[in-house]
């Protein structure tokens, strides 16, 4: 932890905590001296780095979409800290496949994690940020939630959802000095993306997908993790109800090759 830390004695709570973006949202906080509770469905890939630079933080195993365990988890949170000051959902899973072809049961785990646990985390934390005055809420939805993906219609229309109940929040809980912000990553370098993209047959569907992002390349999520960073800090104390694309320009436009005909390589 640096001496300049920017987070200094801020409690914050990250969901999807185990790994990706989650886990470097963690990272992040901890290195600007807050004090991280993290929490995922699945053990951490590397909590100790959390640890390291914060040793008050702590990490609970559970299900987003339970409401009671996310409510005792801010309980404790609140009977330790006395407060918490920022919530990242990071929690969230992948899913691919025309409408005709989901199955109701997979289109419903989908929303049931990305938007409903979002939701219930937000609800678990809310009253403590009413009580207090104060708090940063920074969803995490994604490109997808922006506009529209080939086969993605369970995953696009959770992620949509999450940006417009980000929306509603701001507006509702903004007089209580609580902002509620909303970062939609590209596509960045997790487990998640890479149990797609190595899939076979679908060397060409990643060659695009990364040609599309303007900067060439991935995302990783320590760039996402700055963004959460930003959000939480007092440098956004007049940043709420947006959502911030953290995309490598892959939301600026179509690209059709052009740019390498004019030489611009």
């Amino acid at each position: 932890m640096s001496n300049d830390a920017r987070l200094q004695g801020r409690i914050a709570l990250v969901t999807g905590a185990g790994s990706g973006i989650g886990l470097a949202c963690c990272q992040r906080y901890a290195s600007e001296g807050a004090t991280v509770i993290g929490s995922d469905l699945n053990e951490a890939a590397n909590w100790q780095s959390v640890a390291d630079s914060a040793p008050a933080s702590a990490f609970y195993q559970l299900d987003v979409t339970d409401l009671a365990a996310q409510q005792s988890m801010v309980a404790e949170v609140l009977e330790r800290f006395g407060r918490v000051d920022v919530l990242v959902t990071a929690a969230g899973i992948g899913d691919a496949g025309p409408i005709h072809a989901v199955e109701e049961e997979a289109f419903e785990r989908v929303i049931d994690i990305n938007l409903k646990g979002t939701f219930l985390s937000m609800k678990a934390v809310l009253p403590c940020m009413m009580e207090q005055r104060s708090g940063s809420i920074i969803t995490v939805a994604s490109v997808e939630g922006l506009q529209a993906c080939e086969g993605g219609s369970s995953y696009n229309a959770s992620k949509g959802g999450v940006v417009l109940l980000t929306k509603n929040a701001a507006m509702d809980y903004g007089r209580m000095g609580i902002r509620v912000n909303a970062i939609c990553p590209g596509f960045i370098d997790t487990p998640l993306l890479r149990s797609v993209m190595d899939m076979e047959g679908l060397e060409a569907f990643r060659a695009d997908v990364e040609y599309q992002h303007k900067l060439g390349r991935f995302g990783k999520p320590e760039e996402i993790a700055g963004a959460a960073f930003f959000l939480a800090s007092d440098d956004a104390s007049f940043v709420s109800g947006q959502a911030l694309a953290v995309d490598g320009g892959y939301t600026a436009g179509h690209s059709h090759g052009l740019v390498e005909l004019m030489g611009l390589t």
